[in-house]
């Protein structure tokens, strides 16, 4: 069963601000692999961000919340990696 992907407005906005490229492959690593088992690929955040999931593709992080109730997966965050956690 797949996990439905649902991006928040101002991930849409961040995704938008990337270069096309790595867009198309952020959007590929969500649909193929985070769809599938969001835990297997993803890292869970602690400290002030407990409760949300991280994924690393490329040079940038996406920051997302596993709703296991709705099986889905919301997309928080997408930036540089070094930035996405400010």
């Amino acid at each position: 069963m797949a996990w439905e992907i649902k991006i928040t407005q101002t991930a849409e906005k961040e995704l938008s601000r990337i270069d096309k490229t790595e867009g198309k492959q952020i959007i590929s690593y969500l649909r193929t692999r985070v769809a599938l088992n969001p835990r297997q690929f993803g890292k869970a955040l602690k400290s002030n961000l407990s409760g949300l999931w991280r994924y690393r593709v490329g040079n940038y992080g996406v920051v997302c919340n596993i709703e296991d109730e709705k099986v889905s997966v919301l997309v928080i965050r997408i930036a540089h990696r070094k930035e996405v956690y400010k």
